[in-house]
């Protein structure tokens, strides 16, 4: 892996192996800003809320930060108040370890919910971590937060602005329990470039709707849910111009939505990344509840995996969504292929056309509704044996 690319002006990263993961694997990170960095951050919608991002959706009000800690193995969630004073030690012995206060420290966490978090194995790792620092190790970060991942998810983009170069890199995590309306999973984007933290924010909510909040694996949303963007103004640029602000914030959803494609490829699972295309609904809530529908149906996401093009699961998931629908005004295609007309299948020969196409690792699923002007887009996976094995055997 070529790290430069992943180096970020004034930022440092470390990685350990602390035993909160089973085998011997990296599973507590740390990144650190040499100063105060803007911070904006989305949080899940899940009513139970795991002690870290309680802790740091109010640390993240305050609109600057310099450090992130997470830990993979266990979620320290519904741990009551003993998990939220866990997730406060833990922000306290960073900022002390660091030299800064313990409000400008956020805390993430994943794995196992129920459990206590292990307080002398993490007291153990930070003073490990502070050692390690480096500028090229984000990359090792990815690694430590991974849980039922397959592989480390990483994406980054450069611009300018005032004359002066700036990147922004971004990783994430996640593999299953994948269904946001937030946030979704751990993600961690850095940037280099000089942003109010309000304006921060404004970039960061508009990229989360159109990426992490347009992806599903399983439908199930997690207590442990968390973006966070920190940006620390190393890159030396005035005030953002219009133009200017419009290309970091196409820059931080390019890497948003390059990461939010690779959880769904790395369903737990998953063999096909699939995009699910709604046009001409009525409304744009109905635009969004059909691809989401869709995208979640189990039926669906089998038929996928079976390379089946089984129309009919995709019309009954439609009626069920409660949506302005009128089935025989329903097309639907299979890439290019279409095997729908009129709520009416069109044969043997369209259905066998789209199941060559369903052999492919990627393919889009469009369906018209012909109901009014607005398209939406989930992107979704299909649904196998391997799912249920990693979930039946996940504590074991």
């Amino acid at each position: 892996m070529d790290t430069e690319k992943y180096i970020v002006q004034g930022f440092k990263a470390s990685a350990v192996v602390s035993g909160l993961k089973k085998g011997n694997a990296l599973d507590v990170a740390l990144i650190v800003s040499e100063r105060e960095a803007a911070v904006a951050g989305v949080f899940t919608t899940n009513k139970v809320r795991a002690a870290p991002v309680l802790l740091s959706e109010r640390h993240v009000k305050n609109g600057k930060a310099r450090a992130i800690i997470a830990n993979a193995g266990n979620a320290n969630a519904c741990t009551g108040s003993p998990g939220l004073n866990d997730a406060r030690t833990t922000a306290d012995l960073v900022g002390k370890a660091l030299g800064m206060s313990a409000e400008e420290v956020l805390v993430a966490s994943t794995g196992v919910i129920g459990q206590r978090l292990n307080m002398g194995v993490v007291a153990r790792a930070i003073p490990l971590l502070t050692e390690a620092l480096s500028p090229d190790a984000l990359p090792l970060v990815a690694k430590a937060i991974m849980t039922t991942d397959s592989f480390p998810k990483i994406s980054s983009f450069e611009g300018q602005a005032g004359g002066r170069p700036y990147r922004i890199m971004g990783i994430a995590k996640g593999a299953g329990m994948i269904m946001p309306h937030m946030a979704t999973m751990l993600c961690f984007i850095l940037s280099d470039i000089s942003i109010d933290p309000d304006t921060l924010k404004r970039a960061l909510l508009s990229s989360v709707r159109s990426t992490f909040n347009r992806i599903t694996v399983d439908g199930d949303t997690s207590t442990n849910d968390m973006v966070l963007v920190m940006a620390n103004g190393l890159a030396g640029n005035g005030v953002l111009s219009a133009g200017e602000y419009d290309i970091f914030a196409g820059g931080l959803r390019d890497v948003m939505g390059d990461l939010a494609r690779m959880i769904v490829r790395d369903g737990e699972g998953a063999t096909k990344l699939v995009s699910v295309y709604i046009k001409n609904a009525f409304s744009s809530s109905d635009a969004l509840k059909a691809a989401r529908t869709v995208a979640n149906s189990s039926l669906v996401k089998t038929a996928f995996y079976g390379q089946d093009p089984n129309w009919g699961r995709i019309v009954a998931a439609l009626g069920r969504a409660e949506i302005e629908m009128i089935e025989e005004r329903v097309d639907i295609w299979i890439d290019e292929v279409q095997i729908v007309a009129g709520g009416l299948g069109r044969g043997a020969e369209a259905e066998k056309r789209a199941a060559e196409i369903m052999t492919r690792k990627e393919f889009t699923l469009t369906i018209d509704l012909h109901q009014g002007a607005y398209h939406d887009r989930m992107v979704t996976c299909d649904l196998t044996h391997e799912y249920v094995t990693i979930n039946a055997d996940y504590r074991t």
